[in-house]
C-alpha cells in the first residue's frame, strides 16, 4: 500500500455572494471560471476575484439556466431561459452569437455539450508511418529531422485563405447600431475574435454541440453557430409506456461521429431511471474533405450577412440624420411662407435661388436667416450634414463594400463546391442557388458604388452652399456691406449652389437607395425576383428610370430591401446544407438503467477501440443515488459501429460499497479514471479523499445487466478502500464541505496546465482549485 497522495491547492476565490442553481464551470485552458452571479447575470472571474466579463438579459424573467465552456476555452456556451443559447467570446462581454432552442413556447434548457469529431473515415491504417529501406532513406539527405513532407497541392488549395489578403473589416460606431448585435461588431478584437482565419490544422475536425430541453428536443450544431436542427427523441414501445424525455447529459470520443445521449422522464425533479441513446452523426463519417471548408465558410457567411445587415441600419441611420435638423429648419421657413400668402406656391428652395440669382431676399427670408437661423442654427445644419455624410462615406466604404467582397469571395468558394459536387441531395444546394446570392450581392455592391459617388457629390454641393449660406446670414445681418463680404461673395462657386439647392436640398438623390421600405414592398418585389428575373437587370431598368427623372415605386435600389433579399437567399442555402445533414442523423438502440432510489449523481464516459474497419465504442455510466450514499454504481455498454451507424448494445454493471464513508460526487478523467470524491466517517480525524477507479478494469466483475435488474455489490471496507485504489487526499479547512466537483484535463493550448479538481463548497461562495498528478497514476495504480 502506497501512501495517499496530498493534492496541491493551485487556486482559491472567496466570492462576494451565493451563486445562483449551482452554475458554474471552470475554462479548460485558462485560468478562468464562468457563473451564475445571480439568476439573470452571468460572469466570468479569474481565481483572484476579479470579474473579466459580465452578461445580463433584460427582463426580470430571464434567467441563466445553463454553461458550457468550448473545449478550447474560445467561447462559453450559456443557455438562459428566453430559449436561447449565446455565446460570449474571451475579447467581449457581449454575445457574438445566439441560437433560438426550440419553438415559441420557451422550453428550458436542460444540458449543454460541446465536444470535436473527426471528419471523414480515418482508419488507423492511415495514420502508420510507411517503411522505407535505408537507400531510400539515404537518398532524400541526413537531415531527416527537419526534412519537410511534400505538401498535398490539392488539399493546400482546397484550404487557401484569401480573405486573409484582403484589408481587416472596420468596426462600426457604438451608437446607432440595432437589435441582439448592436455592440458585437464595434470593436478591432471583437472583429479579430470573430473573422479568425480557418486554420488547415483543424480541417479534420468538427466542433459539435448538442443542446437539450425539457420538452424533450436535441439541438445539434456545428462550427460554434451553424445549426443543423433539432430533432425529438421518443422511447421506442419495447421499453414500456411511452413518456415526455429531457437530455440531461452527452459524452463523445473524438474518433466517434456517434454520441452518446443521457436522457430522463422530463416530469419530477428527481427520477430512478436513465436511458442511453446513441446518437450517430453519420455526415461527420461520410463527409467528404471539404466538409469543414464548407462549414467553416457558412459559418463566416452567417457572420457577414449579421455584420452588413448592422451596416445597413447604421447607414440608414446617418442618412436620416443629415435630413432630420435641415428638414426641421426647411419645414419652418416654408409654413412661414405659406402663411404670407404674397408669393403663390414658392417655397424655400426657390426662394434661395431667387437670392442666388438676383442677389435679392424675400423679407420672410432674411427675417428667417437672421432671427432664426442666425449662426448658430447654420453651425448646427453645417455639423448634421457634413458629419452625417462623411460617416455615411466610411461606412460603406470602409464597411459596406468590404463586406460585401469577402461574402463575394465565399460564395465563389461555395460555387465551386457545387459544381464539383453536381448533386443538390449530398451537399444541400445547387450552383443556381449560389449564382442567384451572388447576383443580390452584386446588386448591393453596385448601389453602395452608386451611393458613394452620391455622397461625394452631395458634400462637394453642400460645401459650396454652406458657405453662400452663412455669407447670406452675415450681409444680411450687417448694416453695410464691407470688403471682406464683397470679397467672399466673388470667390463663390454659384453653380454648385443652385446645383445643391435644386437636386439636393429639397430630395436628396440618396432617397433613391436609402430610405425605408414596407413590409408590402418586400413581398412585392421579392416575389418579381424570385419569378426568374434577374435582379440586377431589375435594378439597372430602375436607376435608368431614376436618372431621367421618371417615377418608379420598385424598393430593388434600396438598401434594406437588398440586405433582407441577400438575408432570405443566403438563408435558402443555408437551410440546404442544415437539411442534407439532418438527413443524416439517426438514434440508436436505447438503454434503460433503473434503480431503487433517486439518481443523486452521475457523469458519461465514451471511449472506442478500432477492431479491423469498425470501431467498438464504450459508454462507462458512474453514478450514485440518495437511498445510498456510499455505493457507486457502474454501467458500461458497448456498441458495434461501422460506416458511422451503431449496432446492437450490450450492457453490464458493476456495482461497489466505500466503507461507511460518503460519497460526494464523481467524475471521469480520461478513459481509464473515475474519480470520486469521497468523505470517511469522523471526516475530522480522515481527510477528504479522491478515490481513482480504473473502471476499464475487467476486475470490478462487470454482470450482464438488464433494466431493473439487481448485482452483488462488492463491499469494500475503509481501510481497503485505502489499500485497493489509488488515494489522493483534498487538503481542505474545517468546514469546507464540497457540494460539487468538475475535473478538467490536462492542457497545453495557452501554456502548460496540469489535470485540474475544482470544487464548489457548500456555502455557494468558496471556490477552490487542486492540481492532479501529472502522471496519469501509472505507478501507484493497485488493481482489485
Amino acid at each position: 500500500m502506497k501512501d495517499p497522495i496530498e493534492l496541491g491547492l493551485v487556486d482559491e476565490a472567496r466570492l462576494e455572494s451565493k451563486l445562483y442553481g449551482r452554475i458554474i464551470a471552470y475554462n479548460p485552458t485558462i485560468e478562468l471560471f464562468a457563473a451564475a452571479a445571480s439568476h439573470s447575470t452571468l460572469q466570468i472571474w479569474r481565481m483572484n476575484n476579479q470579474i473579466v466579463a459580465q452578461n445580463s438579459q433584460r427582463g426580470e424573467r430571464v434567467s441563466v439556466q445553463a454553461v458550457r465552456w468550448k473545449p478550447d476555452g474560445q467561447f462559453l456556451a450559456v443557455g438562459w431561459s428566453d430559449g436561447v443559447v449565446r455565446l460570449m467570446g474571451l475579447e467581449t462581454n457581449k454575445a457574438v452569437h445566439q441560437m433560438t432552442i426550440g419553438g415559441a413556447g420557451k422550453p428550458n434548457i436542460t444540458s449543454i455539450g460541446w465536444a470535436q469529431n473527426l471528419a471523414g473515415k480515418h482508419p488507423a491504417s492511415a495514420a502508420q508511418p510507411s517503411i522505407k529501406t535505408w537507400e531510400q532513406l539515404a537518398s532524400q539527405g541526413l537531415d531527416l529531422v527537419n526534412k519537410k513532407s511534400a505538401a498535398h497541392l490539392p488539399r493546400e488549395l482546397t484550404f487557401l485563405e484569401i480573405e486573409t489578403a484582403l484589408p481587416k473589416l472596420s468596426p462600426l460606431p457604438a451608437s446607432g447600431g440595432s437589435g441582439d448585435d448592436t455592440f458585437v461588431f464595434t470593436t478591432r478584437a471583437s472583429l479579430e475574435f470573430l473573422f479568425r482565419p480557418f486554420s488547415q490544422d483543424d480541417s479534420d475536425k468538427v466542433d459539435v454541440m448538442i443542446v437539450g430541453t425539457d420538452d424533450g428536443q436535441v439541438h445539434i450544431s456545428i462550427y460554434d453557430s451553424f445549426v443543423i436542427g433539432s430533432f425529438r427523441y421518443s422511447l421506442p414501445r419495447s421499453l414500456g409506456t411511452q413518456t415526455g424525455l429531457q437530455l440531461c447529459a452527452s459524452a463523445s470520443h473524438l474518433e466517434l461521429s456517434t454520441h452518446t445521449l443521457v436522457f430522463r422522464p422530463s416530469t419530477g425533479d428527481k427520477t430512478k431511471v436513465l436511458y442511453l441513446v446513441p446518437m450517430d452523426l453519420t455526415f461527420i463519417h461520410s463527409s467528404p474533405e471539404n466538409l469543414s471548408l464548407l462549414a467553416s465558410k457558412t459559418t463566416t457567411l452567417q457572420k457577414l450577412l449579421r455584420y452588413v445587415k448592422q451596416v445597413q441600419i447604421h447607414m440608414l441611420h446617418e442618412w436620416q440624420s443629415t435630413r432630420e435638423l435641415p428638414n426641421r429648419f426647411l419645414k419652418s421657413i416654408n409654413e412661414t411662407l405659406q402663411e404670407a400668402e404674397a408669393y403663390g406656391e414658392m417655397n424655400i428652395g426657390q426662394a434661395m435661388y431667387h437670392s442666388v440669382v438676383t442677389g435679392h431676399t424675400f423679407p420672410e427670408v432674411k427675417e428667417w436667416l437672421v432671427d432664426q437661423l442666425a449662426e448658430r442654427g447654420h453651425k448646427r445644419w453645417d455639423k448634421a450634414v457634413v458629419t452625417g455624410l462623411q460617416t455615411l462615406r466610411s461606412l460603406v466604404h470602409e464597411n459596406f463594400l468590404p463586406a460585401l467582397e469577402r461574402i463575394s469571395i465565399i460564395l465563389s468558394r461555395l460555387l465551386g463546391i457545387a459544381r464539383f459536387h453536381g448533386s443538390k441531395a449530398e451537399i444541400g444546394f445547387t450552383s443556381a442557388q449560389i449564382m442567384k446570392v451572388m447576383d443580390v450581392v452584386s446588386c448591393s455592391m453596385l448601389v453602395g458604388n452608386k451611393i458613394l459617388l452620391f455622397v461625394m457629390e452631395e458634400l462637394e454641393l453642400f460645401h459650396a452652399f454652406s458657405i453662400w449660406l452663412r455669407h447670406e446670414i452675415d450681409r444680411l445681418a450687417s448694416s453695410s456691406t464691407t470688403d471682406e463680404l464683397t470679397e467672399k461673395e466673388a470667390s463663390m462657386e454659384h453653380g454648385k449652389i443652385l446645383a445643391y439647392i435644386q437636386q439636393y436640398m429639397p430630395a436628396s438623390p440618396l432617397g433613391c437607395y436609402l430610405s425605408g421600405v414596407t413590409a408590402e414592398d418586400v413581398e412585392r418585389d421579392r416575389k418579381l425576383a424570385d419569378s426568374g428575373s434577374s435582379l440586377l437587370e431589375l435594378l439597372g431598368k430602375q436607376i435608368s428610370k431614376q436618372e431621367a427623372g421618371r417615377p418608379d415605386d420598385s424598393s430593388y435600389a434600396q438598401v434594406e430591401f437588398l440586405c433582407k433579399y441577400l438575408e432570405i437567399q443566403a438563408n435558402g442555402v443555408l437551410e440546404g446544407i442544415a437539411e442534407a445533414e439532418r438527413r443524416s442523423v439517426r438514434f440508436g438502440q436505447s438503454t434503460k438503467i433503473l434503480l431503487d432510489h433517486n439518481v443523486s449523481r452521475f457523469d458519461v464516459r465514451l471511449s472506442a477501440t478500432q477492431v479491423g474497419d469498425s470501431w467498438r465504442a464504450i459508454t462507462h455510466t458512474a453514478l450514485i443515488t440518495e437511498g445510498n450514499d456510499s455505493q457507486v454504481y457502474i454501467f458500461r455498454t458497448s456498441t458495434s459501429i461501422t460506416n458511422g451507424i451503431s449496432s446492437a448494445v450490450t450492457a453490464e454493471l458493476s456495482c461497489m460499497t466505500f466503507g461507511d464513508g460518503k460519497i460526494l460526487d464523481l467524475k471521469f478523467l480520461y478513459e481509464d479514471s473515475l474519480l470520486v470524491l469521497w468523505m470517511p466517517k469522523g471526516s475530522g480525524s480522515s481527510p477528504l479523499r479522491l478515490i481513482r477507479i480504473p473502471h476499464k478494469s475487467e476486475d470490478l466483475g462487470y454482470e450482464l445487466y438488464t433494466a431493473g435488474g439487481q448485482v452483488t455489490p462488492h463491499e469494500l471496507t475503509n481501510e481497503q478502500v485505502s489499500s485497493v485504489f489509488l488515494n489522493m487526499t483534498v487538503p481542505c479547512p474545517p468546514g469546507f464541505i464540497p457540494a460539487q466537483m468538475e475535473i478538467k484535463e490536462a492542457s497545453a493550448e495557452r501554456g502548460r496546465l496540469p489535470p485540474r479538481m475544482c470544487l464548489l463548497g457548500s456555502d455557494m461562495q468558496t471556490y477552490k482549485v487542486f492540481a492532479l498528478p501529472d502522471d496519469p497514476f501509472g505507478e501507484a495504480l493497485k488493481s482489485i
